[in-house]
């Protein structure tokens, strides 16, 4: 493009000196071969482009510049025509430009894992170098300090601090010791680690992210079908405005065919959709690249723009406001009952069920000491328990709602009555239907809880709700703790649905943040679903449409305000592009704007629009977040 600038400039030089120039050779002859390879080089793109489309019988955008510039070559106005595709030309290298800054903030997600690991061999226990495209789930890795992981796996060895900021934008390094998941891309700050491979190299939670936002880029946004939809019918209608101001005026003899020739290039110039076409799609891409660089990954353009018009926020409980890793506190047996014994079978149970409170119940057993027998015929139902076999025996563990008022033995009905106000959630272990036993457990408010929620009640964000399956003096333990607005407990995965289904139609987008995997149905009937923690959870990525990779509510007033930034930019442009056309067509067609200006205009407002759109890859987080708070 420098090139064709430069020629271009050379043209119209020749052009403005043409009386000096006129004794020495032929000044057309000058200015042709300074203009046309300047065309040329600017329109690389557009003429094949051009030629592409009237094959298929279609006509856009490239089709449009270049008949206006063979229009305006054709009436003597060599210098215009050439400074319209030149103006083209560099509007859509403004347009690759932004494309390649998207591209290089995924590049550089996925060039964050190291193509080397330094595999422990099994048998003779020495470490070679290998590719880690050949390392195998179950072999171990050595990780030294201040490298980067180059697999997903588990701790099998040593204790350090992980920096997972270009996973997931949490600056503080977190603490790993044995037993913890650690991921590939991330960075060991302390001291050597050995790490056992969970998933090959093309699994890794990194290279899932990568995959995703690579989709999310291919699918449009709401703005962006439409300008689409708009851009079928309106170049088309362009052409035959043109055509008309063209002809109808003179036919009627009112002006020579010359000047209203040159008004409908102008004309044609100044309503082609070229900053309509380019400004949505490229703030679009821009918001994507830079959410994931702030640990954000937002599944698609349409997803962004829903979550900067989110009026409600729902929660799920245990493991988004709280830290999802309940202790058991109280453990209370009805009369003629082992409380080991009880808790063993329980832990039985609980140990083929996924949910935190299985979990915490079989880690209490086993800190215990207490020895845990194997149960069968398992059997896990959404939003209430779970029952088996053990030893032949039918042993369930469910919610309190569910044991009939008429099946509760005396002291286990005082004992929930009392542990139902320390606002734990209460559980309930069933031999042959009847209840036996009543486990208290409690969780940790997460720390950033109440501050985040502020942040977004700041932001207009209202009502914030809580919809659990926990009880409701536990769910209103935590409500109280981070104020807020509403509290529904006790429901099953379809009465979320419900409770979704009337905050939509009481107040618009509502966004449902949970952890992505018991709240999938919650996730996917929300306007935009929104998963935390999704750096090691599959089904987080699979079933949410925003996911915040860091296990923490920090990331979502940033989201909120990214998107919101998001589609403040997509207006703007949609102004400018809209605001040119609507102003310098009209005047075109009337002959009080020039082609030159008209191109001016109209290509400049292309620049402006891509040079808009790349203001979002310098998003920054705490200011991005007052902006949300103005927005």
């Amino acid at each position: 493009m420098a090139v064709s600038g430069g020629l271009l400039l050379l043209g119209a030089a020749a052009h403005a000196f043409e009386g000096a120039l006129g004794g020495v050779g032929h000044p057309l002859a000058v200015r042709l071969a300074l203009l046309a390879p300047s065309a040329v080089l600017a329109s690389t793109r557009t003429i094949p482009r051009a030629v592409e489309s009237l094959r298929a019988g279609k006509l856009n955008i490239d089709a449009l510049m270049f008949a206006a510039a063979i229009g305006a070559a054709a009436l003597g106005h060599w210098e215009e025509g050439t400074f319209l595709l030149f103006l083209f030309g560099l509007g859509e290298a403004g347009e690759r430009l932004a494309l390649a800054r998207a591209d290089a903030a995924v590049r550089a997600l996925s060039e964050l894992a190291p193509d080397v690991a330094h595999v422990r061999d099994a048998r003779s226990g020495e470490v070679v170098r290998r590719a880690v495209k050949d390392v195998a789930v179950g072999e171990s890795i050595l990780v030294r300090s201040f490298e980067r992981i180059p697999l997903d796996g588990t701790i099998e060895s040593g204790a350090t601090a992980i920096d997972e900021s270009t996973l997931t934008g949490e600056a503080v390094p977190v603490d790993k010791t044995v037993g913890d998941s650690v991921f590939a891309g991330t960075t060991n700050t302390v001291a050597a680690i050995e790490v056992k491979v969970t998933q090959p190299a093309g699994e890794s939670a990194l290279a899932k992210i990568v995959r995703l936002v690579a989709e999310a880029r291919a699918a449009q946004s709401p703005t962006e079908r439409f300008t689409a939809q708009v851009e079928r019918v309106y170049v088309p209608l362009v052409f035959v405005s043109a055509a008309a101001i063209l002809a109808v005026p003179p036919l009627v003899g009112w002006g020579a065919w010359s000047v209203w020739t040159y008004r409908a290039l102008a004309f044609l110039t100044a309503a082609s959709p070229c900053a309509l076409a380019l400004g949505t799609p490229a703030a679009v891409l821009c918001g994507i690249a830079r959410a994931a660089q702030l640990g954000i990954l937002v599944k698609g353009g349409a997803h962004l723009e829903v979550l900067g018009r989110v009026r409600a926020m729902a929660f799920d409980k245990t493991g988004t406001l709280t830290r999802g890793r309940p202790r058991v506190g109280e453990m209370r047996v009805a009369d003629g009952h082992d409380a080991d014994g009880v808790l063993a079978c329980a832990a039985a149970i609980e140990s083929q069920v996924t949910h935190p409170l299985a979990s915490a119940i079989v880690e209490h057993a086993r800190a215990k000491g207490v020895v845990i027998p194997v149960a069968s015929e398992v059997v896990q139902t959404a939003g209430r328990g779970a029952s088996g076999r053990v030893e032949g025996v039918a042993w369930g563990v469910c919610k309190p709602s569910a044991i009939a008022e008429d099946s509760w033995p005396a002291v286990l009905r005082a004992a929930c009555a009392e542990l139902d106000k320390a606002g734990g959630t209460l559980v309930v272990v069933t031999r042959d239907a009847a209840p036996v036993g009543v486990i208290e457990l409690s969780d940790e408010l997460r720390p950033e809880a109440a501050a985040t929620l502020a942040l977004l009640r700041e932001m207009s964000i209202s009502p914030l709700v809580m919809l659990t399956g926990d009880h409701r003096a536990s769910a209103e333990h935590i409500a109280r703790s981070v104020a807020l607005d509403e509290v529904h407990a006790a429901l099953r995965p379809e009465e979320k649905l419900e409770e979704i289904g009337r905050l939509r139609e009481r107040h618009g987008v509502v966004v449902m943040v949970g952890d992505g995997v018991n709240d999938a149905p919650a996730l996917a009937a929300a306007d935009v679903g929104v998963a935390m923690g999704a750096a090691g959870a599959t089904v987080a990525l699979e079933t949410a449409d925003v996911a915040l990779l860091a296990n923490s509510l920090r990331r979502l007033p940033t989201a909120v305000a990214l998107a919101r930034a998001s589609n403040r930019l997509i207006r703007q442009n949609l102004v400018i592009a809209l605001g040119v056309i609507v102003i310098v067509a009209p005047l075109a067609a009337l002959g009080y704007a020039r082609l030159g200006l008209a191109v001016l205009l109209h290509e400049g407002s292309t620049v402006v629009v891509v040079v808009n759109a790349l203001r979002l890859l310098r998003f920054e987080a705490g200011g991005g977040e007052a902006a949300g708070r103005r927005g």
